[in-house]
């Protein structure tokens, strides 16, 4: 038994960030000081608050070290693990008050969360079957093969009200039960870890921090509609969490929770990895079926629907990752407990990648109904340098950007839809007053022109028809009558393409224009870009009274467009000027601006 854990992040955003030197580092100082016995180093999943990684935290204390650096390990060692003595200033400074020290739990990013999906995250060594079975995992597996039927658990979840994570919300208990009344020889359960929403990186974190779970899961599913066989589609740029998948489908295998006869009742069901190679048409469940099968993965006509014929033709079900992660303990604590949370028509928690203009920028996990003005300005900690909200962009591509008019909106599934959004798999964009809402349009676009598989016209055309118009207005070159041609167009893609990429494609356009009509008018009329950001509309000009004529801006210049005598005011050659925006940073005067 050791008398303190001190947990690392191992998620993607600490690694990338040095948490393995960290950990290295970490246990070469423990041995130094004889503590290798005493104190035990532990490698997680997320905790969530990505932006002040790498992270640590040593309990029984709680103590919460952020941003760690290779050279403050020997002072936490010898300070705190070897004397007991916390060292203040490496903590997180919300938790120090005065002379004590706060739970993590008990700071803005934390204290309205709710975790479920993610109850693990930053807990548990991943790759540990022994620490999951220890928060009591596989126990909902072992209640469910030994003491329900199959239609048992399908009424738990319809009675929960859990509805698919993933997008369109459609609801869980429903799928499987429609998957689990189609006879067949053969059956499926497939995980949609495809997770391709720029932004988005909920579901990668919670297959780096609590494997098992999904795995759990699945077995359930198998079990729920006579499934003996599952698959993960994971993209292949998620190399943390394939490996932590790889060691807990072996490790699940090897206790017999995977396979045959689990837990002798005669329930067969192993899981198999799929790689994705980074297509976000195959987030969509028929591409991804079609990609499982060795085929290039494009979406095929529906009806008829995967739970009748999905991969290879026989009854699927498909949910992702964060979906999945709420079964197990849905099954455990009841469908009530899962019921009580959320809104009327949505119910539970919701996983959010908060990231774009907010201080707190990560993974959060709140109940249904939670405002976005909570989630930016107590969670997210507001906007920084004291810009105003200016909207947020949920559902990515697929999705809306949400006005600050409607910062007060209850974050559900219906709301969402009613102002021109929706939830998708859970990215959430802040976006402040320094952002162009046409170029954020033009951003989105961009993405799923280069995504769409082109297997129909309306998307494969109508995609590239509607960004043309975008770069044209972004370059003051567009008419009132485009804005017009774009409605237009997006009714086309709306009705005409054969899966959701298309359809939803035009979502990022018309709620810009929905509730920034002014900004493109600005762009059309005025030739003016009012954020400043579109670069063929923007001047950068130098103010003669606050000029100093230190020739600083000059010499940044990388194209040599600032002309001036040392001590005289410059002037910006506009016909040489990149618009690089160099000088306007290094001027101390605040000399220089952009109209």
């Amino acid at each position: 038994m050791y008398r303190s854990h001190v947990l690392v992040c191992g998620g993607t955003g600490c690694t990338s960030s040095g948490s393995q030197k960290i950990r290295d580092r970490l246990e070469e100082e423990i041995r130094k000081q004889g503590l290798e016995n005493e104190v035990g180093v532990v490698k997680t999943g997320c905790f969530g608050l990505c932006a002040l990684g790498p992270i640590m935290i040593v309990y029984p204390e709680g103590a919460f070290y952020s941003m760690v650096k290779e050279e403050d390990i020997p002072e936490i060692v010898s300070e705190h693990l070897l004397k007991g003595r916390v060292v203040k200033r490496l903590l997180y400074d919300e938790t120090v008050k005065g002379a004590e020290v706060l739970p993590l739990q008990e700071t803005k990013f934390y204290k309205k969360q709710h975790r479920i999906a993610l109850r693990n995250c930053g807990v548990i060594n991943p790759e540990n079957i022994e620490e999951y079975i220890g928060t009591g995992g596989y126990e909902a597996l072992g209640k469910v093969l030994t003491e329900m039927k199959p239609q048992d658990v399908i009424q738990i979840l319809l009675d929960s009200g859990l509805r698919g994570r993933g997008g369109a919300g459609f609801p869980t208990g429903l799928k499987w039960k429609f998957a689990a009344a189609n006879e067949a020889d053969q059956k499926y359960v497939c995980c949609n870890a495809d997770e391709g929403d720029p932004g988005a990186f909920m579901d990668r974190s919670v297959l780096e921090g609590d494997p098992h779970v999904v795995l759990e899961a699945m077995a359930i599913a198998g079990y729920a509609i006579g499934a003996s066989q599952g698959y993960i589609y994971v993209r292949a740029e998620y190399p943390i969490a394939v490996e932590r998948l790889n060691i807990a489908i072996g490790q699940a295998r090897e206790y017999g929770l995977l396979g045959k006869d689990i837990f002798g009742t005669g329930f067969d069901f192993d899981i198999e990895l799929r790689l994705g190679a980074g297509a976000f048409v195959c987030g969509e469940e028929t591409a991804l079926m079609t990609s499982i099968e060795g085929n290039r993965g494009e979406p095929r006509p529906r009806p008829p629907f995967p739970a009748l014929k999905g991969l290879f033709q026989k009854p699927t079900i498909l949910n992702n990752v964060e979906t999945l992660a709420n079964i197990p303990q849905i099954i455990l604590n009841g469908p009530e407990w899962f019921a009580s949370m959320g809104t009327e028509k949505s119910k539970g928690t919701k996983v959010f990648a908060l990231g774009g203009k907010v201080n707190n920028t990560g993974l959060v996990e709140i109940p249904m109904g939670t405002t976005l003005r909570e989630i930016v300005e107590e969670i997210g900690g507001g906007i920084p340098k004291g810009k105003k909200f200016k909207a947020a962009q949920t559902g990515g591509p697929s999705g809306g950007c949400i006005p600050a008019e409607h910062f007060d909106v209850p974050i559900d599934y219906d709301n969402l839809i009613a102002i021109g959004s929706m939830m998708g798999s859970g990215g959430l964009i802040v976006m402040d007053e320094d952002t162009c809402m046409v170029d954020i349009a033009k951003f989105f676009l961009e993405f799923t022109v280069d995504e769409s598989c082109g297997k129909c016209t309306p998307c494969r055309v109508g995609t590239r028809r509607m960004l043309e118009i975008l770069e044209k207005i972004t370059k003051g070159q567009g008419t009132m009558e485009d804005l017009d041609r774009l409605e237009e167009l997006a009714e086309h893609l709306k009705s005409g393409s054969l899966c959701a990429l298309g359809q939803t494609a035009p979502n990022p356009v018309l709620s810009t224009l929905r509730y920034f009509r002014d900004e493109y008018i600005a762009h059309i009329v005025d030739k003016k870009c009012p954020a400043g950001v579109c670069k063929d509309l923007l001047q950068y000009r130098i103010d003669a009274d606050k000029c100093r004529g230190c020739t600083l801006c000059a010499r940044t210049c990388p194209n040599e467009a600032i002309e001036g005598k040392v001590r005289e005011p410059h002037v910006i050659n506009q016909d040489k000027c990149v618009k690089c925006g160099a000088c306007m940073e290094k001027c101390r005067f605040g000399a220089i601006y952009k109209e």
